[in-house]
């Protein structure tokens, strides 16, 4: 079954808008990664100031695959014409890991 990969990241009331830009430019830097299988963007509603970052992934070595070729190279900035890399968003980051062991979809209607 898949894994699923959760980045509960902090961010200030301040740099929310900054945080989802981001992520809205990214211009489907995982879509693409063999392996992956779903992506979203969790923004909280009340009582916390931590958006999760939900990935979906066929297996841990394409999740590793991934973090250590497209999104290190998204994250270390760079390329032609790149400055300075922008200030992070988040004040704080932690990454949990699950296995899927039970999923359900909609069924079908009649």
């Amino acid at each position: 079954m898949s894994i699923v990969k959760i980045n509960a990241l902090t961010v200030p009331a301040e740099q929310r808008e900054v945080l989802e830009q981001r992520f809205a430019s990214r211009a489907g830097a995982v879509e693409n990664s063999d392996g992956f299988e779903w992506f979203e963007l969790l923004r909280p509603v009340e009582g916390t100031d931590q958006y999760l970052v939900y990935t979906r992934w066929r297996s841990e070595e394409d999740f590793q695959a991934w973090m250590e070729g497209p999104m290190k190279a998204a994250h270390q900035g760079g390329g032609a014409g790149a400055g300075e890399r922008p200030k992070p968003a988040a004040s704080g980051s932690s990454v949990w890991s699950f296995e899927v062991v039970q999923q359900a979809a909609p069924k079908p209607k009649a």
